[in-house]
């Protein structure tokens, strides 16, 4: 069995016999995580500052968004870890979305691809308030140039 750094190649087949081989990519298991993560309660977004305003001009431009932004996998024979940066919403217990997030991930990822998840690390970057938004900043700094006049 054979592994490069761009995915993992199983042994297939019946009990009588291996019929071929199949091979994952690191970026079928990020995009499998990522979407996890993203459906998670509690979480508002994936990946740190730099990398989803990049990603969001990307999704804009090519009119399609990449699911694996903001999650790093490692890909062994039989293995994988999981690394994701996210920004949880204000209120969110973060212990409890932390779990759901592993339980989520490695519930897809040993369902779909058969490795087993030995670790998933998550990085809480920030903390996301409602009413926060680049929009309603705008709207804000507005108002503050009317309260200096």
């Amino acid at each position: 069995m054979a592994t490069n750094e761009s995915g993992t190649r199983l042994e297939g087949g019946t009990a009588g016999g291996t019929r071929g081989t199949t091979t994952i990519a690191n970026s079928v298991v990020s995009t499998i995580a990522g979407i996890a993560v993203r459906e998670t309660d509690g979480v508002y977004s994936v990946g740190k500052g730099p990398t989803r305003a990049l990603g969001a001009v990307k999704d804009k431009v090519s009119r399609s968004s990449d699911p694996g932004r903001g999650v790093k996998v490692e890909v062994g024979e039989k293995q994988t870890a999981v690394d994701v940066d996210i920004v949880v919403e204000y209120g969110a217990p973060v212990v409890d979305t932390a779990h759901r997030i592993r339980t989520q991930v490695t519930d897809a990822v040993e369902t779909m691809t058969g490795l087993e998840v030995v670790e998933i690390n998550i990085n809480v970057t920030d903390v996301h308030v409602p009413g926060s938004d680049d929009d309603e900043d705008e709207d804000e700094s507005s108002s503050r140039t009317s309260r200096v006049r």
